[in-house]
C-alpha cells in the first residue's frame, strides 16, 4: 500500500456556495486519518467568499487526496469565462458577482465589461481554472456513487450520463426509479424542495439516493455526511447563523 491511509469511510460535504466558516468549522469534524474527504461542488457563488472556498477546495485535493465534484456552478463560472458578454448576466443572476468580486475587489460592474472581468480572472488564476475545468464528474466508492446534482436513470449505464445532468439534473433523477445497485449521494437540490415543503433541511432519503444540499446559503444548515461501506453512519449539521445569500448580485 506504499503507506497509503485506508479509508473506512466517506465524509460528503453538501454545497458550500462560498461560506467559508462554515466550509473551515465542518472540516473539523473530519477525521483524516480514516475518511476520504468528498465535496458535493458548488463552492463558490452567492456566500461570503468564494475565493477563499475554491483556494481551499483546491488545496484539499493537492495535499490531502479530497475529491471536490464539479457542480453546475463551477460549470456557470468557466462558461462565463470562456463567453462573457453572452453568459454575465445569468452567471450575475445565480450569484457569481459574489464569486468574481471575492476574485478580484467590489465594485467590478461600475469598472469594467464582461470581457474584461473575464480577462482579468483569467490573467490572475490560471492555475485554479485550470483546476476547476479538470474537475471529475462523479466518484464510486464501494457501493456508493457521490456526484453533484445526479445521474440520468432512464440510460441502462449510469456512467453514460451526460456531462450536463451530472451537473444539473434535478427531476427526472429525483423521481426516476434507481435501478443502479448503488445509493446515490447528491447536492445541487436543496433538500427543503426535495422534501417539498421548503422548510425541511434535513436530508433526503429514498430509492437509495440521498440528497445532502441542506440550502445553507439560503439560511439552512451545511450537511456533512459520514457513510461506510454498509450505511450512513453519522450526519453533521452546522446550522448558518451568518451570512445569508438574499438573490443581490
Amino acid at each position: 500500500m506504499g503507506g497509503l491511509k485506508m479509508n473506512t469511510q466517506v465524509l460528503a460535504i453538501g454545497d458550500i456556495h462560498g461560506q467559508i466558516q462554515l466550509f473551515k468549522e465542518m472540516l473539523n469534524h473530519w477525521k483524516e486519518a480514516t475518511q476520504q474527504l468528498v465535496l458535493i461542488g458548488d463552492l463558490g457563488d452567492r456566500g461570503e467568499n468564494p475565493k477563499a472556498c475554491f483556494l481551499l477546495g483546491k488545496k484539499l485535493v493537492e495535499e490531502k487526496q479530497a475529491i471536490y465534484l464539479k457542480g453546475n456552478h463551477e460549470d456557470l463560472l468557466l462558461r462565463f469565462l470562456a463567453d462573457p458578454e453572452e453568459r454575465y448576466e445569468n452567471y450575475c443572476l445565480n450569484g457569481g458577482m459574489r464569486t468574481l468580486e471575492s476574485l478580484l475587489h467590489t465594485g467590478l460592474e461600475a469598472e469594467y465589461s464582461p470581457t474584461e472581468i473575464s480577462m482579468l480572472v483569467k490573467s490572475h488564476y490560471p492555475e485554479l481554472i485550470e483546476f476547476l475545468n479538470g474537475l471529475p464528474l462523479y466518484f464510486e466508492w464501494q457501493d456508493y456513487v457521490f456526484v453533484h446534482a445526479g445521474v440520468d436513470l432512464a440510460k441502462s449505464d449510469w456512467k453514460k450520463t451526460s456531462e450536463r445532468d451530472f451537473m444539473w439534473i434535478r427531476e427526472p433523477f429525483h423521481t426516476g426509479e434507481n435501478k443502479t445497485g448503488k445509493t446515490i449521494v447528491f447536492g445541487h437540490t436543496i433538500t427543503p424542495s426535495l422534501h417539498g415543503d421548503n422548510e425541511t433541511t434535513s436530508l433526503w432519503q429514498q430509492d437509495h439516493k440521498v440528497g445532502i444540499d441542506g440550502g445553507a446559503v439560503y439560511g439552512g444548515v451545511l450537511h456533512g455526511v459520514v457513510f461506510d461501506k454498509k450505511q450512513l453512519v453519522e450526519d453533521i449539521v452546522l446550522v448558518n447563523k451568518g451570512y445569508v445569500w438574499d438573490g443581490e448580485r
